[in-house]
């Protein structure tokens, strides 16, 4: 029997329409003079609207490029994708991930690094700013790592014992939100914070049509990487369990998420590997297994006042512990 795995936001997707925000509309051009401190501030709210406009931009096109790339049979590619490149793939992934991610473990903005050992690059200028660490957001990422490791080994122990793995990241989250909103991490201790998440869903928007051309070499390469790991997770699992993947059939399901989530401002997605591994290794076999998610964020959106004092490291330590298993 196939198994159907979670669609979702990946790391590395994410990274990459990060590359692609920052690059056309970085801080610079949203630079305002702020009386009372007498000095330059980021108008925020303009940056990040702008923001959204370039990732929805990217979503759609990226969308349109994969349905395109599935009608004319593009899939076929993966006859040429062997068990070693898929896990090497994925490794190496997991790694530029981690990597990408330590800025928020120590709580310092490094320069951001492109093109050829843009790795080892970012990964000197993270051991330069070393000295600079905020503490506070260290001490919470040391707390977040060890307590998620030891929560993995008591899931591990209690699984015979109980039919549901503990929700242990939800968890965390949740009582690290109360947390850093009854110490106030940020205002005492500089912990960077989420910042208030509007509740409900955004009405649709054509993507701007102007931004198509600054975008579209990002949005091909976001689109044959978000079918590489989708359909890379499929063949792991395809091995495993001895069925066959219709690798076009996954590209123009990725192509029409994409380009119709772009309409809604939504992020690319591609599989996601942390949910899809949690749902197969609980014994999910299909979509069933995720329609809790739909309740939980309803619950979450209710609560989405809250969720200003919500620190950025505890999701990042997350990622990080559930990208283990790829390595």
């Amino acid at each position: 029997m196939a198994i159907s795995f979670p669609p979702g936001t990946y790391a590395v997707i994410s990274v990459m329409i990060g590359g692609v925000t920052e690059r056309l509309a970085p801080d610079s051009n949203f630079m305002i003079w702020d009386n009372l401190t007498n000095s330059s501030i980021v108008d925020t709210i303009s940056r990040d609207a702008e923001r959204i406009r370039v990732a929805a931009a990217v979503t759609f096109l990226s969308g349109i490029f994969q349905i395109l790339l599935g009608l004319v049979q593009f899939g076929f590619v993966v006859t040429y994708l062997s068990e070693p490149l898929v896990r090497g793939y994925t490794t190496g992934a997991a790694i530029h991930v981690i990597v990408s991610q330590l800025k928020y473990t120590f709580g310092i903005s490094p320069v951001r690094y492109s093109g050829p050992f843009s790795l080892i690059y970012t990964v000197l200028e993270l051991c330069s700013l070393i000295p600079q660490t905020n503490v506070g957001t260290l001490v919470v990422s040391i707390v977040s790592i060890i307590g998620l490791i030891l929560a993995k080994e008591l899931n591990t122990y209690l699984s015979k014992k109980i039919p549901v793995s503990i929700p242990v990241e939800l968890l965390a989250i949740v009582i690290a939100t109360v947390i850093s909103w009854q110490v106030d991490l940020h205002g005492k201790y500089g912990v960077d914070v989420v910042g208030v998440i509007p509740s409900g869903l955004q009405p649709p928007v054509l993507p701007a049509a102007s931004l198509f051309g600054q975008v579209i070499g990002d949005a091909f390469a976001l689109a044959v990487v978000g079918y590489g790991i989708a359909i890379s997770l499929g063949r792991i699992f395809a091995l495993k369990y001895g069925y066959k993947v219709d690798s076009n059939q996954e590209l123009m399901a990725l192509g029409l998420s994409n380009s119709v989530g772009g309409v809604f401002q939504c992020f690319a997605i591609s599989c996601s590997m942390s949910r899809s591994m949690v749902q197969e290794s609980t014994g999910g076999k299909t979509q069933v297994g995720t329609s809790g998610t739909y309740p939980a964020a309803r619950c979450y959106s209710a609560q989405a006042p809250l969720s200003k004092a919500e620190h950025t490291v505890l999701p990042t330590e997350v990622d990080k512990r559930e990208l283990q298993g790829t390595l």
